[in-house]
């Protein structure tokens, strides 16, 4: 003897045959759903890199232009620089005087501080000044002229040898 009754089993088992079949076809429209969702993103994600790429590329030509801009400045300076040369190689160590503005020139009597400095310049061409330095002096003076950083230093070094000294004495 069985438990079921044979009229009953026949049509819950079409029932649930059918629900079945139901939910397989629920379950491929989510799935279908899904993939058309990740083709979206994965579209999305294309153009997002479309864009960034058109942006990097945007950044990476105007530093392009940037470098070109250097890079012809950095021509003009030396081709500057050259011309320089030449016109001073040109004018020999005979050639015309540079008036210089140095505050000896400018305090010297008969120049106010109102003065032009291009005419305490011009007029101090044919002035000569005097020193009582040592014969070092003219080394330090040419030093100076090209790379006033070794000036500094050295008056630097000559303070803290003198500190030195004054503080051996003190104590």
């Amino acid at each position: 003897m069985t438990d079921q009754d044979p009229h009953t089993t026949d049509p819950d088992r079409t029932r649930s045959t059918a629900r079945g079949a139901e939910l397989r076809s629920e379950l491929a429209i989510t799935d279908a759903r899904r993939a058309a969702e990740e083709t979206a993103k994965a579209h999305e994600a294309v153009e997002e890199a479309t864009a960034e790429e058109e942006k990097r590329s945007a950044a990476e030509q105007k530093a392009q232009q940037r470098a070109k801009a250097a890079e012809d400045e950095a021509e003009r300076a030396r081709k500057q620089a050259a011309e320089s040369g030449r016109r001073r190689q040109e004018a020999g160590p005979g050639g015309p005087a540079r008036p210089g503005v140095s505050g000896a020139t400018v305090a010297s009597p008969g120049m106010g501080s109102g003065t032009d400095p291009g005419a305490v310049a011009a007029g101090s061409l044919g002035a000569t000044t005097t020193t009582t330095a040592g014969p070092g002096a003219s080394a330090l003076a040419s030093v100076s002229e090209d790379r006033p950083e070794v000036l500094v230093g050295a008056a630097f070094a000559g303070a803290f040898l003198f500190a030195r000294i004054l503080k051996r004495l003190v104590d």
